[in-house]
């Protein structure tokens, strides 16, 4: 962790796609597209090292998985999926109308999506977090069709948590499949596959690059950059804590950022300190130490207000607040994923059990976009009702409004009713 260093390197961090990644994501979307199912198993097989005819996990599969976890993990599991559904359940909108003079009616219909598909990635990584995060919004937005695509070996066999976690969701449909493939096969469908209207879950960079591309075809959720946090912090902050959540995210990944904004200088050299001594008992170290020896920063400023400019500027993923009375700094904060405040709400409470989302926007977009949550999965209709006597109200306006733009058929449209 550098004192004081340059953050404009941190800001603009992204990932670059390469033009190799492009170019490959290219031809596997077209070959899906052109060939469907049978593109989706050379790929599995070349990739994955697939070859199994079966593309859907079975009852059984999924049945067994639950056993194969145990009931103390999947009441684990349940206990996490209510706390998710107890706070997103306050999204849910309704549709609503109102009433103008003349007899206009007028208003917005709110639907859930038809059928999203949820993306989770497979190899080592397993998240059976993620399956709740995006399955129970959906769920509660009423998505009538919610399914799955991961990623398998050779095996053929979805890791245990990741199919109980679909299943106490209520996603009982999980394909095989992963990779840019996957995202092909949800946004154009294939004849084992429907179509999705919406792509939702992390993935890697071939998978972010797909969604990106197919974007259009189907609604995606946000191509997510590395992972982030920032810790504002006053002299009352315990440096242990500070240490040990700045480094429960620099372990994601080498590109992870991870931010101290203090008012104490005591603070810092402490921190450094805990880093040291507690980076050695991890088993993901050397992937901590590269991400802050890159990414990682302190930052001393006169005050919390500054404090809070500097986070401000930043938007970053996750915005931990530990400072003497921290709900007192709650309205300072305007640009933020998901923020945690006190030090008894460190940041792997919210990736798992605390309620809200862990999808966040990263990489400065949370200055313009914002967490998963139901409201992405439902769209929304206006409509109007208008009387005679109301629209022979406004149709000189409506006319000189089309003549003024040069539309005379648009004009003419009104016109026509009252010749």
């Amino acid at each position: 962790m550098r004192l004081n260093r340059d953050l404009s390197a941190i800001k603009n961090r992204k990932a670059q796609v390469d033009e190799a990644v492009e170019i490959s994501v290219r031809e596997i979307l077209a070959d899906v597209r052109k060939a469907g199912d049978m593109a989706l198993r050379h790929y599995a097989q070349k990739f994955d090292g697939y070859t199994g005819s079966d593309l859907l996990a079975t009852e059984t599969e999924i049945d067994t998985a639950l056993q194969n976890v145990g009931t103390e993990f999947t009441q684990m599991l349940k206990r996490a999926a209510e706390r998710i559904k107890d706070f997103h359940i306050n999204q849910t909108e309704k549709s609503w109308n109102i009433y103008k003079d003349g007899g206009v009616i007028m208003g917005q219909i709110v639907r859930p999506l038809n059928r999203v598909a949820l993306y989770v990635p497979g190899g080592t990584a397993s998240y059976p977090s993620s399956v709740l995060m995006n399955g129970v919004p959906a769920a509660l937005a009423g998505v009538k069709e919610i399914f799955i695509f991961t990623p398998v070996k050779a095996d053929g066999k979805v890791p245990d948590a990741i199919l109980a976690a679909a299943s106490v969701a209520g996603c009982r449909k999980i394909y095989k499949v992963g990779g840019a493939h996957a995202i092909a096969a949800a946004a154009y469908g294939t004849n084992t596959i429907p179509k999705a209207d919406k792509i939702v879950g992390p993935g890697n960079i071939y998978v972010a690059t797909a969604k990106r591309m197919v974007y259009g075809e189907a609604d995606i959720d946000m191509v997510a950059g590395p992972s982030e946090v920032l810790i504002i912090a006053d002299e009352t902050a315990n440096p242990k804590y500070v240490a040990a959540d700045l480094m429960s995210q620099a372990e994601h990944d080498e590109l992870a950022s991870a931010i101290l904004v203090t008012t104490s200088e005591i603070l810092i050299a402490e921190t450094e300190a805990e880093i040291k001594r507690q980076l050695a008992k991890l088993s993901r170290k050397d992937i901590i130490a590269r991400s802050l020896e890159s990414y990682g920063a302190a930052v001393l400023v006169e005050s919390l207000d500054d404090a809070f400019a500097v986070s401000n500027d930043i938007a970053p993923e996750h915005l931990e607040i530990l400072t003497a009375d921290p709900l007192s700094h709650l309205p300072k904060v305007i640009n933020a994923g998901s923020v945690f405040l006190g030090e008894n709400n460190p940041e792997p409470l919210g990736d798992y059990m605390s309620g809200p989302n862990h999808v966040l926007p990263t990489s400065g977009t949370a200055k313009f976009y914002s967490p998963l949550g139901v409201y992405d999965f439902v769209k929304y209709s206006s409509y109007s009702y208008y009387p005679r006597e109301a629209l022979s109200a406004l149709k000189d306006d409506v006319v000189n409004f089309a003549m003024a733009e040069g539309l005379d058929a648009h004009a003419n449209a009104v016109k026509v009713r009252f010749e």
